[in-house]
């Protein structure tokens, strides 16, 4: 049994997508409509733990979302798609380019969590630990990661829509996941020869540009950047028609 997802289009050129550590399935849906079904097939997919997968076992680990989204493009008959992944699915995207990479087409990573992990210390990291078992911790993580400048009601809302979406063990592993895993050395080595875009919002504090030339830039040897203007961590909410544009515009290429 696959993984719990749902589709936008039924074009030749098929596309997962991996969401982040606020999201689900549908943490994509802003944009879903500015898609071109036409062009994709655009497959969103939960992880363990969140969404349609809610009470799900798992490790939540990183190369289980890998493969995990492998098993579903099987289940769908995908032989090759492309892969975009936000956040901590930016991470498993680079988990699942070194288990498949002749099957996969394209790499899209917003706002990514790059194969090094992201450290963290002192009350950062205690107020990312305890974001599992807090709603508030939640929305101040979100607040931050998107400049400290998006209305109060929107903050609540994405902080809720959090809580509701995953089960928090399940939130919790993936926090160790991300911010712990470090498989950058495999990267280096294999030199990953994909075509891959890095999409970063102006207003993301972390994961900015600066952090894509180190990683991104520097280990993929078809990899290039764009920054998206008035967006910060979560470009899929803040300026979802500009996100879609510029994937889009890349995967035709």
């Amino acid at each position: 049994m696959h993984n719990s997802c749902h589709r936008v289009g039924h074009g030749p050129h098929a596309v997962i997508v991996l969401h982040g550590w606020f999201g689900d399935a549908h943490a994509f849906a802003p944009m879903e409509a500015a898609l071109d079904g036409g062009a994709f097939s655009y497959v969103f997919m939960d992880n363990r733990g969140y969404g349609g997968m809610r009470g799900a076992a798992g490790t939540c680990s990183m190369d289980e979302v890998a493969r995990d989204a492998l098993a579903l493009a099987d289940a769908l008959g995908f032989a090759t798609f492309s892969v975009v992944g936000h956040s901590m699915g930016g991470m498993a995207m680079e988990r699942l380019a070194l288990l498949a990479p002749l099957r996969l087409r394209k790499l899209v990573a917003v706002a990514p969590v790059p194969s090094c992990g992201v450290a963290l210390d002192g009350a950062a990291r205690q107020l990312f630990l305890d974001a599992s078992g807090n709603v508030d911790a939640r929305r101040a993580i979100i607040n931050r990661s998107t400049g400290e400048r998006l209305p109060a009601a929107w903050l609540d809302w994405k902080a809720q829509y959090s809580w509701e979406s995953a089960d928090p063990a399940a939130f919790a592993a993936y926090f160790l996941a991300w911010s712990g895993t470090d498989f950058s050395e495999e990267i280096k080595a294999a030199r990953v020869a994909l075509p891959l875009l890095a999409l970063v919002g102006e207003h993301d504090p972390r994961f900015d540009a600066a952090l894509m030339r180190r990683t991104y830039l520097a280990w993929y040897p078809q990899a290039r950047i764009e920054v998206l203007g008035n967006a910060g961590h979560y470009p899929m909410n803040e300026t979802p028609l500009a996100l879609a544009a510029s994937i889009e515009a890349f995967l035709l290429q």
